[in-house]
């Protein structure tokens, strides 16, 4: 069966480079990001997320009082992206539109987190304490709030995008799933137009703790990524992201004269046993795969030790002479978003004129590879 084309008509982007396309572009120029916090959370710095008017995407005050950071970034975004497309107000297009959604869990009460912490230390009977403050403390509600399926359920809620929707978790191979995942459906004719991101929100003090549990933060002042080398000076800088692209089946997109971004070529992905040069060999695999012959590469480097000098070695190889930028050097790390981001920002790249073909990589902190394709219309 043909494969039909699949290309990108809006792009919604929020970083610490600011929102929309403009900002991201300029971000990109300047090869370096627009903000860096090193003091709310020392010794590990974050890149935050803007100042939004969040009516201008989410006109209710009771919608944004219910969402957490990362929803707030993500139906900002998916707004925006609805806004690029010049669909917004086009009811009965997005009633019939399908949304995939690449997230992680939502966001801890740390203050009772903490007292319980704090408390469990003198506790007679710890289990029993335990339990009694889980049953009495925590609102019910944060339960709700940390699904990751709320973040489709408040773009369904607040942008009338109804149609079915899929959540994919996974830290940075989530992303790349849920760019496989819509390409290869709007492709093979299973539906025509889908909006497909994600957010992720950095300025937290669980996650912050989570990542360093693992070893994989950096300390210390701001550095680009692939120069990061040595104990506490390797590691990710988190960054508060979000990114949303529509994609259209080609035929889709002309008939209603939409604008043309770029074109989604089919998305490789791999998933194999970490273990010494294994990174190398399964990049090189999926490029092959995809036949990349870019002019440009994004690098979705986390700046993780061992992992990302593998990355940097084989695309030294493989793409010889083409100019690699790192999003981690833009806007952050944002797991989740780090492929929908990278595609995104080449998408608009394209647009502009300043590449043909960009191809971004992605290499999980822990597990996952892939690689995203994206040209110019022939």
């Amino acid at each position: 069966m043909s494969q039909r084309d699949v290309v990108v008509t809006g792009i919604g982007l929020v970083s610490c480079a600011g929102e929309g396309i403009a900002a991201h572009l300029k971000a990109f120029a300047a090869g370096s990001p627009k903000a860096v916090d090193t003091e709310r959370f020392a010794p590990y710095p974050v890149h935050p997320a803007p100042a939004l008017v969040l009516d201008g995407q989410i006109p209710k005050k009771s919608d944004q009082r219910q969402m957490e950071a990362w929803q707030r970034l993500g139906v900002y975004a998916a707004g925006l992206a609805l806004d690029s497309a010049g669909v917004k107000q086009d009811a009965a297009f997005k009633s019939a539109m399908h949304l995939v959604v690449a997230c992680g869990g939502g966001e801890r009460d740390t203050a009772v987190d903490g007292a319980i912490l704090t408390g469990l230390r003198d506790a007679a009977d710890p289990g029993a304490y335990l339990n009694e403050h889980l049953q009495n403390d925590l609102r019910p509600t944060l339960f709700l709030a940390q699904l990751s399926n709320l973040l489709a359920g408040n773009i369904a809620i607040v942008h009338g995008v109804t149609g079915a929707s899929r959540t994919f978790m996974g830290e940075e191979a989530s992303g790349v799933d849920a760019l496989r995942n819509a390409q290869s459906r709007i492709a093979s004719g299973q539906i025509d137009t889908m909006l497909v991101g994600g957010s992720y929100s950095a300025e937290r003090p669980d996650v912050l703790v989570v990542h360093q549990m693992g070893g994989y933060l950096r300390k210390g002042d701001y550095r680009p990524v692939f120069e990061r080398q040595g104990e506490g000076e390797a590691g990710f800088i988190l960054g508060s992201t979000a990114a949303f692209l529509m994609l259209e089946a080609a035929e889709t997109a002309t008939a209603r004269n939409a604008t043309i971004f770029a074109r989604l070529l089919p998305v490789e992905s791999d998933r194999p046993r970490r273990e010494a040069h294994s990174v190398g060999r399964s990049l090189s695999a999926l490029w092959d795969k995809a036949s990349a012959k870019p002019d440009l590469v994004i690098s979705g480097a986390t700046g993780v030790k061992g992992i990302t000098d593998e990355e940097h070695v084989v695309l030294s190889e493989l793409a010889s002479g083409v100019p690699v930028t790192a999003l981690g050097d833009l806007t952050g790390h944002s797991l989740e978003v780090t492929a929908p981001l990278g595609a995104a920002l080449a998408a608009a790249l394209i647009s502009e004129g300043r590449a043909r073909e960009v191809a971004i990589t992605i290499v999980g902190h822990r597990r996952g590879e892939g690689v995203v394709r994206l040209s110019a219309l022939s």
